[in-house]
């Protein structure tokens, strides 16, 4: 595979592979996190368009932003079961997908659907969690300054799409912006397709800033169900005051 040639090119140069973890999550977080700030661009064209009113459109993005947060814990579920690059894959294929879909939707139900439901799912899946996990898994050391890159990806993808999509809807139409997003999306996912694995250990290495000489092997799988391994985890954070106080924040 290309990252294991990548990883003994980078070894050489006393580069740890961990690195590359975070660039390719740093990219698909851009890219998602423009997704999530996107539709605020389109909801002029849309009224023109199709008459839609504010509320009705407003509707459909704050069902995303609640799909968006509930879509954590089970986010977590997922990428524990599944590994990074599978959901992370996954994730962006459903966003894809309802993006090209709204590409020829006439009707308000549909908008619902696919701004709402499909690409609520398809951003909360790895939106909450994937930079923890990176952090969690590839670093032993720097785990702190991993976190506030990755966190940093979400405020500079909005930064970074939003007056660009504006420019060009406001030239080539809502349509075209859209499409461009899919073409980014596609990107980012063949990045993490050829380059995002699940642990250290699958190319023969530790976390980065471990000071062992032996692979850590990844724990066994969790085999209970999805929802209720989430749900588990979420009643176990709960008991936590901690947990409480990120929660009101």
């Amino acid at each position: 595979m290309l990252s294991n040639r990548v990883s003994a090119v980078l070894a050489r140069r006393n580069v740890h592979y961990a690195w590359v973890m975070v660039g390719v999550t740093f990219f698909a977080a851009l890219v998602s996190a423009g997704t999530v700030g996107a539709p605020g661009v389109f909801i002029v064209p849309l009224q023109q368009e199709f008459g839609w009113s504010t509320a009705e459109i407003s509707s459909a993005l704050s069902i995303r932003f609640i799909l968006f947060g509930l879509m954590a814990p089970f986010a977590a579920a997922l990428l524990n079961r599944y590994g990074l690059r599978n959901v992370t894959l996954a994730a962006q294929l459903i966003v894809i997908s309802g993006l090209l879909a709204s590409l020829a939707m006439s009707h308000v139900w549909q908008l619902m659907l696919l701004w709402g439901v499909v690409i609520g799912i398809g951003t909360g899946m790895t939106a909450l969690v994937l930079g923890a996990t990176i952090a969690a898994r590839w670093f032993s050391a720097r785990r702190g300054l991993v976190v506030g890159i990755l966190t940093a990806s979400v405020a500079t993808g909005q930064l970074v799409f939003l007056p660009l999509l504006a420019s060009i809807t406001e030239r080539l139409g809502w349509r075209v912006a859209l499409a461009m997003v899919c073409v980014i999306l596609a990107m980012a996912a063949f990045c993490v397709l050829l380059l995002m694995r699940d642990r250290p250990s699958d190319l023969g290495l530790r976390p980065f800033g471990d000071e062992g000489t032996e692979p850590v092997l990844a724990p066994p799988p969790n085999k209970a169900p999805i929802v209720a391994a989430a749900l588990g985890t979420l009643r176990d954070c709960s008991k936590s005051a901690v947990f409480w106080a990120l929660f009101a924040t």
